[in-house]
């Protein structure tokens, strides 16, 4: 070995040893985590250490959304006034079996200030066309503002075609305001949309690079899907926008999904939710209006909190809420994810909750679209197989809904996946229902699809080949950094 070659490799021994100590002492990551992260540092020594600059830094912007409107929608006051009311038992439910849930209610008060709303009307999308028609149909009919925010926003044939209606709605004179995730919406530029911006439009990009395929944020992405109508309509879920959403894959073929359609008090979280992120992607921010939080008149009686969660907070509230519905649960806990890879909090939980005797119902898809992240959720379920669990594998084409349903009276829906990386590294927003009758219409939604499914039992799942014993060991290494 040269003397050249001898001092490169001892300088990048000494580099990895820094960076080590700085991993251990400094980030204060949890266990897991930090060993996955030594094991790149020391395996791929040089290349290692640039794939901890882009994909292991912290993300430190404590502040990273901040709108001086906040405080002119009254939410503090109204927050504070919702949790004194829990504490003292004064706060009137619209439905008295709510009464149960008032300290999950009070847990995302506390932990997200996300207001409880009891007058909303909700539709349930479990098919793209039919929810991509209704959306459309929306947009058509806006009068004052449109605010629009996908992680990917692809332009095939729906995607010019959502744009084609955003760019006429701007020429009417609507607002228009764009905002899809740099990454996630990969080949997408400001550039493409230059017709909507001249009409008075406004696109913006989420976490932008600084240079080509240079982006030091890249393990940080917003990945939540909101649309806000004139203040009055809002929709939250687990669609994109791709053709791919509407069936049109080949590789996926049929798109399984959830997304809600609100009118209602919950529309107004949603459009804060909405300006947060607007803001901080955006050079000119959007200050507080009336019109973005008019009154609206009593829609319904379905009572929902929205919740978001995102590595600028130190907790993780959209998990919390989901290992509440877990511990709360007494007859049976229906779970609709596309990746399954837990901490051990929440794989706990759901082991407790089948020896307690709770039906636990898991349903994964039957192919991947991310060949790591597959074959970790397939070890995580077979741990839960040996509890009790019941485990479905969809067969219809591919399963990408995002939904908890507990006892006909809980259920969530939103973006966050079963995983390490919707719990803390994405931007995430998902929808808290307090309804039996929305709760039973999910569960009967899971129910049909399980028509749909295949039943993995232990005893299938025992009787895996090596190669895929193999496979499972390999992402179960690198599951904590997926």
């Amino acid at each position: 070995m040269t003397p050249i070659l001898s001092f490169a490799v001892t300088g990048i021994l000494i580099l990895n040893i820094f960076l080590a100590i700085a991993l251990i002492f400094l980030e204060r990551r949890d266990a897991t985590s930090t060993w996955a992260w030594l094991m790149v540092l020391f395996f791929i020594p040089f290349f290692g250490f640039f794939i901890y600059l882009m994909f292991g830094r912290r993300l430190r912007e404590k502040h990273l959304f901040r709108w001086e409107g906040r405080n002119k929608i009254g939410i503090d006051q109204l927050i504070n006034h919702q949790m004194t009311s829990i504490e003292d038992n004064t706060l009137q439910f619209r439905h008295h079996e709510m009464e149960k849930y008032k300290d999950m209610i009070y847990l995302h008060l506390r932990n997200n200030d996300a207001v409880l709303t009891q007058d909303n009307d909700i539709e349930i999308f479990n098919d793209g066309n039919a929810k991509f028609e209704s959306l459309i149909e929306d947009l058509e009919k806006a009068t004052d503002h449109i605010h629009i925010q996908y992680y990917i926003f692809r332009l095939d044939n729906l995607g010019k075609r959502i744009r084609e209606v955003l760019t006429r709605k701007a020429k009417e004179g609507v607002e228009v305001r764009l905002l899809f995730d740099d990454m996630g919406s990969r080949r997408v530029y400001k550039r493409h949309f230059q017709q909507l911006i001249r009409y008075g439009g406004s696109v913006e990009a989420f976490f932008p690079s600084i240079l080509p395929l240079i982006n030091t944020r890249l393990n940080y992405r917003n990945h939540r899907k909101i649309v806000v109508i004139d203040g009055r309509i809002g929709y939250i879920g687990g669609f994109n926008v791709g053709d791919e959403y509407l069936g049109k894959a080949k590789k996926f073929g049929y798109w399984r999904d959830t997304h809600l359609r609100i009118e209602g008090s919950a529309v107004h979280p949603i459009q804060t939710r909405f300006l947060l992120d607007w803001n901080q992607a955006a050079e000119q921010e959007v200050e507080y209006a009336d019109k973005y939080f008019p009154e609206i008149p009593l829609k319904g009686d379905v009572s929902m909190q929205i919740v978001s969660s995102g590595p600028d907070s130190e907790w993780e509230q959209i998990k919390d809420g989901y290992l509440k519905m877990i511990f709360r649960a007494k007859k049976y806990i229906y779970i609709q994810t596309p990746y399954f890879i837990p901490d051990v909090s929440f794989l706990d939980a759901l082991r407790i909750a089948c020896l307690s005797g709770v039906d636990v119902r898991i349903m994964i898809p039957n192919k991947p679209d991310h060949i790591f992240v597959y074959w970790a959720t397939y070890s995580n379920v077979g741990h839960l197989l040996k509890a009790g669990a019941k485990i479905y594998i969809y067969d219809n084409g591919f399963l990408h809904a995002k939904q908890i349903v507990i006892d006909d009276e809980v259920a969530t829906v939103g973006t966050a996946n079963i995983d390490v990386r919707s719990f803390k590294l994405n931007f995430e927003v998902n929808a808290f229902i307090y309804d039996r009758d929305k709760s039973h219409e999910l569960a009967e939604l899971f129910e049909q699809d399980l028509l749909l499914s295949t039943e993995l039992t232990l005893d299938i799942y025992r009787e895996r080949s090596l190669t895929i014993r193999l496979k499972e060991s390999m992402a179960n290494l690198i599951s904590p950094i997926l």
